[in-house]
């Protein structure tokens, strides 16, 4: 015989040891929390019913769902006996919502699906526009998430064109709207001038948020022609449009953030590059100075003479090893021929001395034909020299219109100021001289006019 506790710790036992850990879906009644923060409730469907507790520590380690009557849930628990009630009851570990298994199970499945296909693939992502000019907003008219976005564009970007395209969020045929309306402002967005397209909504439950998790929207945003930022929810949720869309922006306030650069931010950096180009620009001006100022003392400028009778003698020399060289070739080339003829005396091949002769006459020739054209092409060279620096003579500048006047010593006059009333003066044309007298000295620096 069994006592009333023998029989209830056996019943315990098969419960937990034959059913345990257990799925069970259905409305809650009966429910109150207690001060220690254990929730006391009763499961029920139509049939029967299910009494549930589920203690503070798991409450807290998940999301936490609220609780009230009436409200349709899925928990998770082990299955056992209360021993001092003879009650069997169910200790919940997890709740969720009722469809929420279902949805959950939807949104995994046809995230493995797009995965697969390469949808969220990184590399196909299109990047944002640094400066856009217009951007699309698909999100509810009436919602505060577009007067958050709205508030924080004009204040950070007041130059940014916005088109509101209005969508319904939520609801029964609100996927079908959303997805539209993206694929009409990719369509048009050339027409319309769109640079980018925010699709966005508040907070939600996971059931509010289902809309964006459809595989019409995501196919909608990955077929975009430009890049698309998704804002679904809070920072903690995520949908299927978070993964296909180019960005994903925790919340629609910080998509306007992500997408309008700050003008206080742009001001500064604009400031800083100012600073930086005026730095280069007189970098650069000062580096042009001073080969302005080594090339003014450039001596090929001061004295182009000197730089002719320096060619001069460099192709003297030149012409000089050459021919050094070319009596350095001979002198070998006679040695072999004195070896050759040696061999040839000692041997008397006819026919090997013959070919040789005619070698070393085509050398000889050949070595001629060098010597002279390397002498001819550093004459070549020394008439240009001699002409480039006869255009740079004064002759040359004579022949142009200008003149050159000398004074009563044939002395080049560099200066009015050296001069004075009475002075002869003659002045050196292209063609000839004519001569002159200065008879008054004229303006603040005393220029000259002569007759």
């Amino acid at each position: 015989m069994l006592t009333v506790s023998e029989l209830t710790r056996t019943v315990r036992d098969v419960l937990e040891g034959h059913i345990g850990d257990v799925w069970v879906e259905g409305e809650i009644s009966n429910y109150r929390k207690q001060s220690s923060g254990h929730h006391y409730f009763t499961l029920k469907d139509d049939r029967s019913q299910l009494a549930c507790v589920m203690f503070a520590r798991s409450y807290g380690a998940q999301a936490r769902v609220p609780l009230s009557d009436g409200m349709q849930i899925q928990a998770y628990g082990r299955v056992t006996v209360y021993e001092a009630r003879g009650q069997y009851q169910l200790i919940v570990q997890l709740i969720q919502s009722k469809g929420q298994g279902l949805l959950q199970a939807k949104f995994e499945a046809l995230k493995r699906k797009l995965l697969a296909e390469g949808l969220f693939e990184q590399d196909r992502k299109k990047t944002l526009p640094k400066f856009p000019r217009r951007v699309a907003l698909v999100t509810s008219p009436t919602g505060a998430a577009l007067q958050d976005m709205l508030n924080i564009l004009r204040r950070r970007n007041p130059w940014l064109s916005v088109l509101i395209c209005p969508v319904r969020v939520q609801g029964e045929g609100a996927s079908a709207e959303i997805s539209e309306m993206i694929r009409r402002v990719s369509l048009r967005a050339r027409e319309w001038k769109i640079d980018v397209m925010i699709v966005a909504r508040g907070g939600g439950s996971f059931e509010d948020l289902w809309e964006f998790n459809e595989e019409s929207v995501a196919r909608a945003i990955f077929s975009s022609r430009i890049p698309v930022i998704s804002a679904v929810g809070h920072e903690i949720d995520f949908t299927i449009a978070d993964f296909v869309a180019d960005v994903r922006a925790p919340t629609p306030s910080a998509a306007a953030e992500i997408l309008a650069p700050d003008i206080l931010k742009l001001q500064g950096e604009l400031a800083a590059r100012r600073v930086a180009l005026d730095r280069l620009a007189r970098q650069a001006l000062e580096i042009r100075r001073v080969d302005l100022t080594r090339l003014a003392g450039a001596n090929c400028l001061r004295e182009p003479a000197g730089l002719l009778v320096e060619r001069q003698q460099r192709l003297d020399q030149s012409e000089l090893r050459l021919l050094q060289v070319g009596s350095n070739a001979f002198a070998r080339r006679h040695s072999q021929i004195a070896k050759l003829l040696a061999f040839l005396s000692a041997f008397r091949p006819d026919h090997l001395l013959e070919a040789k002769r005619r070698e070393v006459a085509l050398g000889e020739v050949r070595l001629k034909q060098i010597v002279f054209a390397r002498i001819g092409s550093q004459r070549d060279s020394l008439r240009r020299v001699a002409n480039s620096i006869r255009l740079l003579g004064p002759q040359q500048t004579l022949e142009r219109g200008y003149s050159i006047t000398l004074d009563a010593n044939r002395n080049v006059v560099r200066s009015a100021g050296r001069l004075k009333v009475g002075d002869t003066l003659c002045n050196r044309f292209a063609d000839g001289e004519a001569y002159s007298v200065a008879v008054r000295l004229a303006g603040p620096k005393q220029s000259l006019k002569s007759s």
